[in-house]
């Protein structure tokens, strides 16, 4: 085992907070030192070019492929991600390996006090297809413009009057002690994966993986996976306004999803509860998704 221990992470703020995390429950489950463990911050191209969509310029792999490379040439032993950041398909020599518990899934409405609240003609600051459909859904006169950047960047946005609201992870504000922000948004469901962490290690290093097993939390990952699955069936990518949220009911997986156009004048929703071991449900949500939709929102998947 390498000594230290070399976790990889984005360099953001609410990044930092999630590898210290992790590195802390890993320390205190086995009884690691303090320097047992190091934290290497990598930029990632995500991070460098603000001023774009996403989608534009190489959708989610722009926040994780400076960590895969790092991981695979073996400079750091294990990265962690913000799992909603992360792409479903991913290199096959890469595991994700354990996800802490899950934090708030919810997004929080900051500028108002509901969407309903907004002035007329609202400009909405949002980079997510998924937040803007949603969005235009419940307020059609919005305008919504780019708005990229960490927490504090796109809160000091909105101070200084670019727009009128934003719409943030819950989660996020929390990791950062900024829980006391914004509206909790709780009839809009969230992106895929959204408030969970996810560890990912090489497939061939069994020692690590070890490791990071023991700090996994089943429900959290048994309902992560369910989403990506879900998003694979799809086809979906990062212009592809879906939202999905499951949870566990009952000794089983309820997953709520729903699929939108992307000025949000029509939506698709759905719903499957299904046992821990069906593996094929959310592509069996997905196809009914698809099924059900017109062909103007069909074609904003692949699948």
């Amino acid at each position: 085992m390498a000594n230290p221990l070399r976790l990889g992470t984005r360099g953001s703020p609410l990044a930092l907070w999630q590898a210290n995390m992790v590195a802390d429950a890993l320390r205190t489950i086995h009884g690691l030192g303090e320097h047992a463990i190091e934290i290497v911050p990598i930029r990632t191209t995500g991070d460098q070019v603000q001023d774009r969509a996403l989608a534009d310029i190489g959708g989610k792999a722009l926040w994780t492929k400076e960590l895969d490379r790092a991981l695979l040439s073996h400079e750091i032993d294990f990265a962690v991600h913000s799992m909603k950041d992360v792409e479903t398909i991913r290199p096959p020599e890469i595991v994700i390996a354990a996800m802490p518990p899950r934090a708030d899934t919810r997004d929080r409405l900051i500028g108002a006090d509901s969407l309903a609240a907004l002035p007329p003609n609202p400009r909405v600051g949002t980079s997510s297809p998924r937040r803007a459909a949603q969005v235009l859904r419940a307020r059609p006169d919005a305008r919504i413009l780019l708005f990229r950047g960490n927490v504090d960047t796109r809160l000091r946005k909105l101070a200084e009057g670019e727009v009128d609201a934003t719409l943030l992870a819950a989660a996020g504000l929390e990791r950062l002690g900024r829980d006391d922000i914004g509206t909790p948004l709780s009839d809009l469901l969230p992106a895929p994966a959204q408030g969970a962490v996810g560890i990912e290690a090489r497939a061939d290093d069994d020692e690590m993986l070890g490791l990071l097993a023991v700090i996994d939390h089943k429900p959290t990952s048994l309902c992560v996976h369910a989403e990506r699955a879900l998003l694979a069936a799809l086809g979906a990518d990062c212009r592809s306004p879906v939202a999905a949220l499951a949870r566990i009911q009952a000794g089983q997986i309820d997953l709520r999803a729903e699929i939108l156009t992307e000025d949000g004048s029509y939506y698709e929703p759905g719903e499957i509860i299904f046992p821990f071991q069906e593996n094929g449900a959310p592509q069996a949500l997905a196809r009914i998704l698809l099924d059900r939709a017109p062909p103007g929102l069909r074609a904003l998947f692949t699948a």
